[in-house]
């Protein structure tokens, strides 16, 4: 079973997979990156090709968009190379890209924070689970530490994902 994410695309309101969000989410990103900052209407239209692309291929609006979807409308839009160098961060942007520790909110088998570790580096959830699981046999992570980051940390906000909001 796969964990699914709602995202509002180019206006319409679809369920994504998580590997396909991601993927979405990087690939317009990119394009962010690439257009210029008040060019807001490429991207918009952008958006609203990728909501027809799926459209296409959904029956109906519960269905779930796949990574396999993604991968073809990406294919049909082009390289995020196509539109242009990238062009260098501001200051903004950089802090925008700031991402606080959190316990993940959807990726959690107890409470959240190998999750929330692997979102926060980047890395598979189940490698960070593997690796606490042999600290934790080997005697290198004791169970009051994980208790005290469990609520040291705090959690991620539940709440439906937009592929085109820049803090995400």
């Amino acid at each position: 079973m796969k964990e699914t994410i709602q995202a509002n695309i180019g206006s319409v309101a679809y369920n994504l997979d998580l590997d396909a969000y991601e993927m979405l989410r990087n690939y317009l990103d990119d394009l962010r990156r690439r257009l210029p900052e008040q060019d807001t209407e490429t991207l918009d239209d952008i958006e609203r090709r990728f909501a027809e692309l799926f459209g296409e291929r959904l029956s109906s609006p519960m269905q779930v968009v796949t990574l396999e979807m993604v991968e073809e409308a990406t294919a049909r839009m082009g390289s995020p190379a196509d539109f242009g160098e990238r062009r260098e961060e501001t200051g903004a942007e950089k802090q925008a890209a700031y991402r606080p520790l959190r316990r993940s909110a959807t990726d959690r088998s107890i409470a959240g924070i190998c999750g929330g570790l692997a979102e926060f580096f980047d890395a598979d959830p189940t490698l960070i689970r593997l690796a606490t699981l042999l600290l934790f046999l080997c005697g290198g992570l004791s169970l009051w530490i994980y208790i005290i980051l469990w609520i040291v940390i705090p959690e991620a906000p539940r709440s439906a994902f937009d592929a085109t909001d820049k803090k995400h």
